[in-house]
């Protein structure tokens, strides 16, 4: 296949200034310096042991993030697209979660010109839903409502409300009642 980009890098770079509507020298400039504030601001939340002060500074990169909710330490929220995740009321993320709303095979330009093109979609977890440590939602997901996600688990379909999912790939184990 022949494409116009001579490396996987300067196609992840056009992909991402076309979705920021950012164009030119200054554009670049622009985009540089938002992955940087967003690392910064990842890298605080990220490794701080006070929920309130990581789920403020997730806020400030631009997660969308409901009242009561806790975050432990080690939270992994996407880099890039951090305005595409919407965490409800009332949810806890464990250790070490990892939540994603973009999947793209970055340094293979292969794939990414083949049928494995980058994938960018909102992910939303729903008020009063748990996910254990250890556990990763990956893009497009949404997580349903008072369900958990045990630890260890990927979640690359939708979640019911009120469910225990577990495994690799997460599929529904319990229903909850209520």
């Amino acid at each position: 296949m022949v494409t116009k980009f001579s490396t996987a890098f300067s196609m992840n770079e056009a992909e991402l200034m076309e979705f920021y509507n950012f164009k030119g020298k200054l554009g670049k400039f622009r985009l540089r310096m938002f992955v940087l504030k967003n690392w910064i601001l990842h890298s605080l939340s990220y490794f701080s042991a006070h929920s309130g002060f990581a789920i403020r500074m997730q806020e400030v990169r631009g997660v969308n993030v409901g009242k009561n909710c806790h975050f432990c330490p080690y939270v992994h929220i996407d880099l890039i697209y951090p305005h595409l995740v919407n965490i409800e009321d009332n949810v806890t993320l464990g250790t070490n979660c990892m939540i994603f709303a973009h999947m793209n095979p970055t340094a293979n330009l292969f794939l990414k010109t083949g049928e494995y093109k980058r994938k960018v979609e909102p992910v939303t977890i729903k008020s009063g839903a748990v996910l254990t440590p250890g556990s990763i939602v990956m893009a497009g997901i949404t997580i349903g409502k008072n369900s958990i996600v045990s630890p260890g688990s990927v979640v690359t379909q939708d979640v019911p409300d009120y469910c225990i999912v577990v495994g690799n790939p997460a599929r529904v184990v319990k229903k909850i009642d209520h």
